[in-house]
């Protein structure tokens, strides 16, 4: 079997994908890299807003027309595939295999099965299954708990996903163990809620430490860099923010989503926190990490979203001055309290508060990157940049950055990069000796000096 995946949405999908790519290969399949190659291509997908599953629709409309030209099986799993918007678009489009995020282990039974398999139970052993590790990469993601026991108003994730599982402590050091092994330098502990781990159902788990011991645990374990994602205020806790602090490893960069400063629209949303308490949290992060890098969540035209309410939520971006946000506009999504019992608001008034909003956010990812240039960042390379000669990488912070091939540095890996300009969105270096001065750059040939000393064109 040849198979291909393709996925939508988030870091726990790319696990998600890791998880299932390994289980297909332990089974014989060879991975494909494109549809054409494939007989089985499977589709890991997203439902937290309405453009990834109108992009999954898409798609599965192009399958099933190949699917009328050749053999060919097609798969959808993730968060649309447990619900039944995704379980009708299953049927209309003739899907074959079908796996909620609790059924993932099922893709051998589905296989087997020669014939239509849905598996949408949220089964336990998923949390005690440890994927081997990626190869020939730098980062890895690494799940600590699945589902969410929050139910803000307009997320899916807990239909999706079901209530909080924390995964044992001792299988996560495993897991980090076999990434360790493979050269891994980076790890980005996931989960949905991940201050909460080790409380499900809101009662703590006997023998597992609380989410700032778990950072302090896998920061002795000799990794080099240590991220997490995501978190929520209602959870956090200044001990958060003291661990990361104490531990080298733990990057100084911290995801903390707020959605809106208004304290009206958080309580709509049922987000269990206020604007003043979001910003106390900040203040606690900044008090133990005063070069903290903070990126936020922040959802425009929430139903019932009034101007006043979102001049709060402007405000609030200065006041907390973050260097970067993921930004959308609110997307009513089936089966959410906000779509029941909420009118929407007219797509033309989110839009223009959108624009509003990013206009905010450039400016201040704008002086914040600003603030870098003349500084020497740690950068980890992952390799190529889409310009030529060039190569592409992350700093501790999350920044994007790009910088030119040098003598003696020409691949993947970690290096200390001195910043010499900045976009609101990126970083543009150098990497530097041990002495701190730039190392030579390999050069590059001309596109039109490249294309004559091409055979082809010699021949």
């Amino acid at each position: 079997m040849k198979a291909h995946m393709i996925t939508y949405g988030c870091q726990m999908n790319e696990y998600d994908t890791h998880l299932v790519q390994s289980q297909l290969v332990s089974f014989g399949a060879d991975l494909v890299d494109s549809i054409d190659e494939a007989d089985f291509v499977l589709v890991n997908t997203c439902a937290v807003r309405g453009k990834p599953v109108d992009k999954v629709r898409s798609l599965l409309g192009q399958l099933r027309k190949i699917k009328a030209q050749r053999p060919l099986v097609v798969g959808m799993m993730g968060c649309l595939a447990q619900l039944e918007e995704g379980q009708q678009m299953a049927r209309k489009f003739e899907v074959d295999v079908l796996l909620g995020p609790g059924s993932l282990l099922d893709i051998g039974a589905a296989l087997e099965s020669n014939g239509r398999f849905w598996g949408l139970q949220f089964k336990d052993e998923l949390h005690e299954h440890i994927p081997p590790s990626p190869t020939g990469r730098l980062q890895a993601h690494l799940t600590i708990m699945r589902g969410c026991d929050h139910h803000c108003t307009y997320c899916i994730v807990p239909t999706t996903r079901g209530p909080q599982v924390s995964r044992s402590p001792d299988d996560i050091l495993r897991e980090l163990d076999l990434q360790l092994a493979a050269g891994v330098q980076e790890v980005t502990l996931l989960g949905q809620n991940v201050n909460a781990y080790g409380v499900d159902g809101g009662a703590r788990l006997a023998g597992y430490p609380s989410f700032a011991d778990l950072l302090r645990m896998v920061g002795r374990s000799g990794v080099r860099r240590i991220k997490f994602t995501t978190s929520h205020p209602m959870n956090f806790t200044e001990d958060v923010a003291a661990a990361m602090a104490e531990t080298p490893a733990v990057c100084d960069f911290v995801h903390l989503p707020v959605q809106s400063g208004s304290s009206r629209v958080l309580r709509r949303m049922a987000r269990e926190y206020s604007r003043q308490e979001y910003l106390g949290h900040i203040a606690a992060i900044k008090k133990h990490l005063p070069n903290v890098v903070l990126a936020t969540d922040i959802i425009v035209g929430f139903p019932g979203e009034t101007e006043e309410d979102f001049q709060e939520t402007l405000s609030l971006y200065d006041e907390v001055g973050f260097d970067s946000a993921y930004m959308f506009i609110y997307s009513p999504r089936p089966g959410t309290p906000s779509y029941k019992h909420f009118a929407d608001l007219p797509r033309e008034l989110k839009t223009e508060r959108l624009q509003r909003l990013i206009v905010k956010q450039k400016e201040w990812s704008k002086l914040r990157n600003a603030g870098k240039v003349g500084t020497v960042q740690e950068v980890l390379l992952r390799g190529d940049a889409h310009s030529e000669g060039f190569l592409e990488g992350h700093t501790r912070g999350n920044h994007p950055t790009v910088v030119p091939r040098a003598v003696g540095a020409d691949g993947a890996g970690m290096y200390p990069v001195l910043i010499g300009h900045s976009t609101p969105h990126m970083l543009y270096g150098q990497i530097v000796g041990a002495d701190g001065q730039p190392l030579p750059e390999i050069p590059r040939l001309e596109p039109q000096a490249a294309a004559l000393s091409s055979p082809l064109q010699m021949a």
